[in-house]
Parts: C-alpha cells; sequence; structure tokens
C-alpha cells in the first residue's frame, strides 16, 4: 500500500487561478490548479491514480483496498497549449492547466472518460473535531455507454446509466465504489465513507461526506475481463477455495442441537441426496443475549462440539459456523475487547442493552477476535466460517456519526469495515494453518474483499418473485465490481410475508423450487431461511414434483463440478469471472446491456432463471397447481454465437427471442457453441468418487478451448505450483478435439484416466443424463488428437 505525503509545490503564484509550473515525479507529474493539488501516478500503463485536495490541506491516505505498488512505468509529459500530457504505451492521460479537468484518451487519441471542466469540488466540514472535507468528482461518459458495477442492490438494475446509487453498507446493500463502463474500462473511487453515484443530464458525479481528498484510480481494460482483472490486479486476487465449497449447502435458522446438525447429514445420506456442507446459526453460545457471540458452546444442547464436528467429517461432509462482530456484556471476548478500548459505543443488533461492536480497524482487536475464534472453535476442526452482520448491523444508521474508530471516525470509515473484519479472520487462519484453505461467508463486502477468501450473500432477502429477480442483477453487478463469490439465500431468507404456511403451501415449493434451479448455477449453491425448513424431505417423498425437481438438479450441480472447479481455477490465476453479466461476453450487442434476468455461467452455460410463477395459482383462495400445459419463457440469445439448447440439444441462431419451454423441472439453459464442459459422475459428496472417468461434452458451431484445472483440493499447496491443467482445444472445421500434454502434477494425481466423448446433437443425449459417448480416449498425459 502506497503511503506517500504530496510536497507542496515550492513555485512562484503556485495558488493563483492557472496552474504556472508543474513537476515531473517518478509516477507521474504534480502540479496546482486553480487553488486545488493534483497529483497523477502510473501504476501501470493502463493504470493511473488522480489525487486531488486543497493547497495548503494535508493529504496522507494508507489505502485498504489497494494492495499493489505502482510498477515501473516508461511515460513522457509534455506540454500543448493548455494542456500537460503524460503519455505510456497504452494510455494518454490530458490535464488543462486552467481548470484542472483531466482526460483519458488510447494511444490512438480515442476519448474513454473526460473529468468536467472545474468538476473537482471540495467543501469544508468538521468530523468528530477534525477538519476535514466532502468531496465530489464530476465526469462525462458517452451517450451510448452503460454503467455496472458499484457493488450490489436490490432494484432489478443492471445498466445504472441515468440512476442514482447510495453507496453504504446495510443488509442486503455492499457498496463498492467502482464502477465500469462498456466502454471497456473503470473508474475506482478509493473512499470509504458513503458515497453516492449519480448520472444523469450529460454529468456522472461521485461523491463522499467525508474524505481528506480526492483518490480515484482509472483502468483501461479494454473489455468487461480486462477491467476486473485490472481492479484485482489493483486489490489483490481471488485465493482458491476448497473443492467442497462448490457442492451444495444445507442450511436453516436455526439448527438448535448438535444432534439435529448432524441428523440432517445423515438423512441426506439415507436419501441418497448429494450434500458437502452443514451450517450452524446462531444460539450454539446459549440462548441468553447476555452471552450473545461468546464463540463458545455455552448451549447446553450442544455438549460436545469436537464430536458434532467429527460425525459430520465422518459422514463425509463440512460445516461452517456463525460468528458475529458483536457481543453481549457477560462474554469473555467483549471484556478482552474493553480492555483495549476496542468496542464502539452505538446501538446494535439485538438490542439488548450491553451488546456492543468490536473495532477492527485495531490490529490488536482483530488479534483478540481471532484468538478466540481458533482457541474454542477453529481448534475443534471446524470447516469456514459465517461472518454474519458485517456491515455492522446499527439500530440506527444515524447514531454512528460521533463515533471513533481506531482509524478515525467511523462515518469516514464505515463502508471498510467488513474488508478489515474478513482480512482479519483470513490473514490469522492462513498462518495459523495451511493445511485447510479458508472459506468465508460474509453479509457485506467492499473493495478488495476478493483477497479475503470471501463469499458474499445477498442478505436477509423476502421470499417473493420479485425479489427473486432483483438477486440477478444484483450479483452480476457485484461480479462486475471485481468480486466473485456470490450467492443466496434459496427461496429468501423470509418467507412467511407471503407464504405464512411455509412448506405446506404449494405456492412456496414453486417460487423454493424455480430459485434452486437458478442456485444451481451460483458460485455457491447453499439454502438457508427463517420461518420454515428448507431440507429436500420437508418438500414430499421422492416422486413428488418439488423433491424431484430438487434433486435434479443437485445431480446436476455435482455433475458439473469439474467445469466449476475449473472455472474456479480461472478466478484465481486469471482473474476470471463465473458469474458472468451478457455484456462481458457480447460487448457489441447492445441488446444485451439492460437484460436483467439472464447471463453466462462460465463462459458456456447462458441461463434465464424462472422468476415468475407459472404452476400453482391462488385464484380461489387455495393453491391449486396444474402441470396439464408446459408454459414457456422469452429468452434472448445474445447474437455473435449460435446456441444449443442443453435439454433437447436443439440449436438455434443468436441476436433472436425465442420462446423455451419451462417445465417445473427445467429452465431455460442454452450453451454457446465451440464449448468443451467436463461432466463429473453422479456422487453424494464431492470426493466421493475419483474423476477417473469424465464425460467431454463438445457443442460444435465454433472452435473453443477448455482448461480441465486439478489439484489436492484443500490446501495452499497450488501455490507452489502443485497442480495439474490439461487442455483441451476444438477445431469446427476439421471436427478434431485435442487433448495437450499435461501439465503440472501433484501427490495422488490421476496418471491414468478414460474421457467419454460426446458430440452434442439432438441424438446425443442431452440433459443431466449421461450422454451417448462416440468414442472413449484412454489418456495418461500424452497429447492426443482425435476425429470426430
Amino acid at each position: 500500500m502506497l503511503k506517500k505525503t504530496f510536497t507542496l509545490l515550492l513555485i512562484i503564484g503556485a495558488i493563483q487561478s492557472k496552474a504556472q509550473s508543474f513537476q515531473k515525479t517518478d509516477l507521474g507529474l504534480q502540479t496546482v490548479v486553480n487553488g486545488n493539488n493534483i497529483e497523477i501516478q502510473f501504476y501501470n500503463p493502463d493504470v493511473v491514480r488522480i489525487i486531488k485536495y486543497p493547497v495548503g490541506a494535508k493529504f496522507y491516505k494508507n489505502s485498504y483496498s489497494v494492495v499493489e505498488r505502482p510498477a515501473k512505468t516508461e511515460f513522457t509529459v509534455t506540454k500543448t497549449n493548455n494542456n500537460l500530457v503524460l503519455t505510456s504505451n497504452a494510455l494518454k492521460v490530458q490535464v488543462d492547466v486552467n481548470t484542472g479537468k483531466i482526460q483519458y484518451l488510447t494511444p490512438a487519441n480515442k476519448l474513454l472518460l473526460a473529468e468536467k471542466d472545474n468538476g473537482a469540488q471540495f467543501t469544508s466540514v468538521v468530523d468528530t473535531g477534525k477538519n476535514s472535507y466532502s468531496i465530489s468528482q464530476d465526469f462525462t461518459l458517452a451517450n451510448n455507454e452503460a454503467v455496472y458495477g458499484l457493488g450490489q442492490h436490490q432494484k432489478g438494475i443492471m445498466n445504472y446509466r441515468n440512476k442514482t446509487v447510495v453507496l453504504r453498507n446495510l443488509n442486503m446493500d455492499i457498496a463498492v465504489p467502482f464502477f465500469q463502463t462498456s466502454g471497456g474500462y473503470g473508474v475506482f473511487w478509493d473512499n470509504y465513507s458513503t458515497t453516492t453515484f449519480k448520472d444523469n443530464a450529460g454529468t456522472t458525479t461521485l461523491q463522499s461526506v467525508l474524505g481528506d481528498g480526492i483518490d480515484y484510480y482509472f483502468m483501461n481494460g479494454g473489455n468487461a475481463d480486462g477491467v476486473v482483472a485490472k481492479m484485482r490486479t489493483l486489490t489483490g486476487d481471488a485465493p482458491m477455495f476448497p473443492r467442497w465449497v462448490f457442492g451444495f449447502f444445507q442450511s436453516r435458522e436455526r439448527y438448535k442441537s448438535q444432534t439435529e446438525v448432524v441428523g440432517i447429514v445423515k438423512k441426506y445420506r439415507a436419501l441418497n441426496v448429494p450434500l458437502d456442507g452443514i451450517v450452524q446459526d446462531w444460539q450454539y453460545w446459549g440462548t441468553k443475549e447476555t452471552s450473545w457471540n461468546s464463540t463458545e458452546f455455552g448451549n447446553p444442547l450442544y455438549p460436545e462440539p469436537k464430536k458434532m464436528i467429527d460425525s459430520v467429517h465422518a459422514l463425509n461432509a463440512h460445516i461452517i459456523i456463525s460468528v458475529w462482530p458483536s457481543f453481549g456484556p457477560n462474554t469473555a471476548i467483549l471484556k478482552a475487547m474493553d480492555n483495549i478500548k476496542a468496542l464502539f459505543d452505538f446501538k446494535t443488533w439485538p438490542t439488548t442493552q450491553g451488546v456492543k461492536v468490536y473495532d477492527p480497524f485495531n490490529p490488536i482487536a482483530r488479534n483478540v477476535y481471532w484468538d478466540f475464534m481458533n482457541r474454542n472453535i477453529f481448534s475443534l476442526g471446524m470447516d469456514g466460517w459465517w461472518l454474519d452482520a458485517t456491515e455492522p448491523e446499527q439500530a440506527n444508521t444515524n447514531n454512528t456519526d460521533k463515533v471513533r474508530t481506531y482509524a478515525g471516525s467511523f462515518k469516514s470509515v464505515s463502508n471498510a469495515f467488513p474488508l478489515l473484519t474478513t482480512g482479519g479472520v483470513y490473514e490469522h487462519q492462513r498462518r495459523t494453518s495451511a493445511d485447510k484453505r479458508v472459506f468465508i461467508l460474509t453479509r457485506s463486502a467492499f473493495a478488495g474483499q476478493q483477497r479475503d477468501a470471501t463469499a458474499t450473500w445477498s442478505g436477509d432477502i423476502q421470499g417473493t418473485w420479485q425479489s427473486f429477480r432483483n438477486q440477478i442483477s444484483g450479483g452480476l453487478n457485484l461480479s462486475l465490481s471485481a468480486i466473485p463469490y456470490w450467492n443466496t439465500d434459496i427461496g429468501g431468507f423470509f418467507s412467511a410475508t407471503k407464504y405464512p404456511k411455509g412448506i405446506k403451501d404449494a405456492a412456496f415449493h414453486e417460487l423454493y423450487t424455480r430459485w434452486f434451479e437458478f442456485a444451481t448455477f451460483t458460485p455457491l449453491m447453499r439454502s438457508h431461511g427463517t420461518s420454515t425448513p428448507r431440507e429436500i424431505f420437508q418438500f414430499g417423498a421422492k416422486g413428488s414434483w418439488a423433491y424431484d425437481a430438487q434433486e435434479k438438479f443437485i445431480n446436476l450441480r455435482y455433475r458439473l463440478l469439474p467445469y466449476n472447479y475449473s472455472n474456479a481455477w480461472q478466478i484465481t490465476a486469471h482473474q476470471s469471472t463465473m458469474m458472468r453479466a451478457l455484456v462481458m461476453d457480447f460487448p457489441k450487442d447492445e441488446k444485451v446491456f439492460d437484460i436483467n434476468n439472464e447471463y453466462m455461467f462460465g463462459k458456456a452455460f447462458l441461463v434465464a432463471p424462472v422468476t415468475d410463477s407459472l404452476y400453482v395459482s391462488r385464484a380461489t383462495g387455495n393453491a391449486v397447481t396444474d402441470f396439464g400445459t408446459v408454459k414457456t419463457q422469452h429468452v434472448y440469445l445474445p447474437k455473435g454465437s449460435t446456441w444449443t439448447d442443453f435439454w433437447t440439444g436443439e440449436t438455434y441462431t443468436g441476436g433472436n427471442i425465442i420462446a423455451s419451454k419451462v417445465p417445473i423441472d427445467q429452465i431455460p439453459l442454452f450453451v454457446k457453441a465451440g464449448s468443451i464442459i467436463p461432466f463429473g459422475p453422479f456422487q453424494q459428496y464431492t470426493s466421493e468418487k475419483k474423476a477417473d472417468k469424465l464425460e467431454i461434452r463438445i457443442y460444435p458451431g465454433a472452435n473453443g478451448t477448455f482448461t480441465l484445472y486439478e489439484d489436492e483440493n484443500d490446501n495452499y499447496n497450488y501455490e507452489s505450483g502443485v497442480y495439474s491443467t490439461i487442455d483441451f482445444k476444438w477445431n469446427n472445421q476439421t471436427k478434431t478435439l485435442t487433448i495437450d500434454n499435461r501439465k503440472g502434477t501433484f501427490p495422488d494425481m490421476l496418471k491414468d484416466r478414460v474421457f467419454n466423448l460426446v458430440l452434442v446433437n439432438k441424438t446425443s443425449g442431452t440433459g443431466l443424463a449421461i450422454g451417448k459417448t462416440i468414442k472413449t480416449i484412454r489418456y495418461s498425459g500424452a497429447q492426443i488428437q482425435t476425429k470426430l
């Protein structure tokens, strides 16, 4: 992280209305325009940092988000008329010496983004006794550009052009002050206070309530993937999760005893329904709020927590547990935090007097937090963390204005709270053990949080069809904010508002089943909620429609494990994205810019979840189910590709809207031409069967590639190169599949295996079922070419 105090320019007339001089630096330049210091720093040839603050003020920044240090970048500085122009081999940065306006251009002089004349504003404010500013910067975007990112928000908006968004971390709202556009560039506004993004009337504004100065990064990525890659390089790459995380998680608010926790896993095993994760929610510490979040098993219904964890492991499953950032007055951890003055004095949830939130900005407090978690929970064999309410939860968001943290006022740094909390746990667990990969599920996020091995869930959402649909654009925009791992509570956290009968209501069965099908194609697949249980066997026995549809999609999730785990490697090694807005893969098709209910899952699958009730009616007051007529849903297939219906093998030309059949156990699911997809075996957990026989499906119509990634599944040896990859290449013209030489090795790697090749068409066998093999390849690591 850069630690630098801006050196005031010692020049005559530096505070006059126009810049009289500039100073070239190792990273860029410094100048003064209209009473404001301006510093431009190249971090690399296509990433530039801009710092602005009033002359006479002080600016010091130790960024919480940015971990990259500036690389040596070759650039020139020229002065032409009223402009200073910095030129690298990838970018031109032009500063108007009269107005301070900065423009970003390609080397070919194509304008990417421009600030407005005199677009930087500083308004003096007093922040808990310290002089500070309210800051803003105005930009001008091209008329036809779409805007994405800004974290996760739940109004069903995909493209934020002509919208206003308040960026403040709250339950269900995730604040990431970063946007990218269809023009192939992004802007990261490095500020931790409440920030408003506003786009209207030709002006795009970022405004923060507090800041010592304006501090932002411009990055030219060329396309959405390139922008995400630049942002991850700047703020940290996402490590690999353990392989079991890509299975299915069962959860409930809440399991009330260790007997119940183990019993749920046993039930899934008895039913032969796949399961890899079970989640222990709150009150394992006890039911009294004075003992809130003690990070200890104090509830008498959990008399032997290690035995519970060992029993889950013996059933070949894993367990994660809820930990909050707040503590009851009778807990040892609260007393330890109080001893170092690391508690905030504002009301939180639960609102019982004496429950307090800790200060993660204090490094000693982060040590204390981990020490209790490690001693009382991790040392027992716990597999992962559910860090709840990392906004943090505030009973009244106005009651924190005078609260101070280790790093300054809470108001000035509040949005970074989840980043510091998850970062403390990640860093401490990495130091404690290298044998078990960190896995954190958390309710909030901030820029850079992907580096902390976190998966963010969308919060305590309502179980309604509209809320369901709104999840899609929320998750996609979080992915476009460079945070790749996201999921939702299947069926919505709160279900009783619309479905007071819960599991006894067929209308809830339909909502939950459709949501379940959608969750199969999100980075993590996790069932959770309150008011009614959600386990598959609650929806009837095998043979009932809701049970059968859910079982079908769990099995599909597990068959796609080689595809999903390989895509996770692409995230870690190549800064890719798993849940992909259509603009990422079809940037030239303007029809996709605003689509908020379709997306790509990896680079092969186009997913269009069913977000309307089609088969269960309440017209007569009672839920009536009618499957007599199979309904359809309209789906737009982006141009630039041909598409194969995953379920039928039918092919379609892109650039068209089609009517896709949607029986209760099927959603519109299409595969892009040229895709190569490895299918694993049917299994009950992710490590049950060796992947010695994989079905390789090739979807013809275009050339394609896929890299199969494999490693030891749950340690950090991959960081030292202990893994293997196998590249598959499809030549559509010659109908030739090349399986390249295997690269790399790891202990217990499969040296000899079988690939059953399926060339997908209407008769090849499609959907979940095992496809019709047209050729069997025995592979021992040497390159093979075969015609199909």
